[in-house]
């Protein structure tokens, strides 16, 4: 099962309290080669300033831009993204950061990687605190950079690299992961099916603090008979920079990963049925 070229793709923006990058992440969704598509912005409770983006950005997009949000209660991505799959229309699900600009063709090509019974986790390339102002202050568009400026970009150390802006590789065998690596699993950068992700009850909102809720998805995905493909050489978003979240959680939720490895969990303790409770 492939993604054919008229069926909708749902992209879902889960953001916070950033509108600046918001709104070149938004610009950026707007501007891509394939055309079925929406994008569901995922508002883990910030304040007015993001709704106005978010509003200014959909009237004038030519595709269906939808802000779900609710109340600040310290960090719940888990929850904001389940309810992103709730509201969005799209069989096939993408999952973008906002502060993750994507490519022209960054839907076009996690259409390509879509296959059956599978979840692709995109690459990034790292903008530096100094370009990310840059990008931002002067609203340059980073989709219509060519080859001279990225390589001075990258030869002044802003990013942290180019080449899979100019070599694009195609979906062949060695994308596939056979087993567990936490290496490149970035819930800021990944696809997958709607039914495989309600199959497993979608993001475990059990999980508390920032870390690893992207690697029990894939976990639990991987339980259930779906397997990882790299994204990379094909998918990257240029990340613009941010001060580290605060990650004092991140190992205890790391453990909880080790421990569904092992235990074959499948289904969320609280997930996307638990939503209307």
């Amino acid at each position: 099962m492939n993604a054919p070229r008229d069926m909708l793709i749902s992209v879902i923006v889960s953001t916070y309290n950033r509108p600046d990058a918001l709104e070149r992440v938004l610009s950026g969704c707007g501007a891509q080669s394939d055309t079925r598509y929406e994008i569901i912005v995922a508002d883990d409770g910030s304040a007015k300033a993001t709704r106005e983006t978010v509003a200014r950005c959909a009237s004038s997009s030519a595709v269906r831009i939808e802000h779900v949000w609710h109340p600040d209660d310290g960090f719940r991505l888990a929850e904001i993204r389940n309810k992103g799959i709730a509201q969005a229309r799209g069989d096939y699900l993408i999952f973008l950061d906002g502060d993750c600009v994507p490519q022209r063709d960054f839907v076009q090509r996690h259409r390509q990687l879509a296959s059956e019974r599978a979840i692709v986790t995109g690459s990034r390339i790292l903008l530096d605190e100094t370009l990310t102002k840059q990008v931002i202050d002067r609203r340059i568009s980073l989709q219509d950079q060519g080859f001279g400026f990225w390589a001075k970009q990258r030869l002044a150390g802003h990013v942290n690299k180019i080449a899979p802006l100019f070599v694009k590789l195609p979906d062949r065998k060695w994308r596939d992961v056979e087993q567990f690596k936490w290496r490149g699993i970035k819930g800021c950068n990944m696809s997958a099916w709607r039914s495989d992700l309600e199959r497993v009850n979608g993001f475990d909102t059990s999980f508390v603090g920032w870390g690893h809720e992207d690697a029990d998805l894939v976990v639990r995905l991987a339980n259930g008979g779906v397997h990882r493909k790299l994204g990379a050489y094909a998918t990257e978003i240029f990340h613009l920079w941010h001060r580290e979240q605060p990650r004092t959680q991140a190992s205890p939720n790391q453990e909880r990963v080790k421990a569904r490895i092992g235990d074959g969990t499948v289904r969320a303790e609280r997930g996307l049925a638990e939503l209307a409770q």
